[in-house]
């Protein structure tokens, strides 16, 4: 029962895994990362934002 119980949590992750990858699209799934670590950057106070520049331009061309 519990080993059930596992593979039914287990399948449900891959499929809310799969609905956001299938949300997202082709090219917001590439731009995908260069946003995040150009977020992560903007919280480092002073010098965040000249750090995320190029992951912002990276972005954008992808898009």
């Amino acid at each position: 029962m519990q080993r059930l119980r596992k593979g039914a949590i287990r399948g449900a992750c891959w499929a809310g895994a799969a609905a956001l990858m299938l949300s997202i699209g082709g090219c917001g799934l590439a731009a995908f990362p260069c946003r995040v670590v150009s977020a992560t950057l903007k919280v480092v106070p002073g010098v965040g934002d000249v750090a995320a520049t190029p992951f912002d331009t990276c972005a954008s061309a992808i898009d």
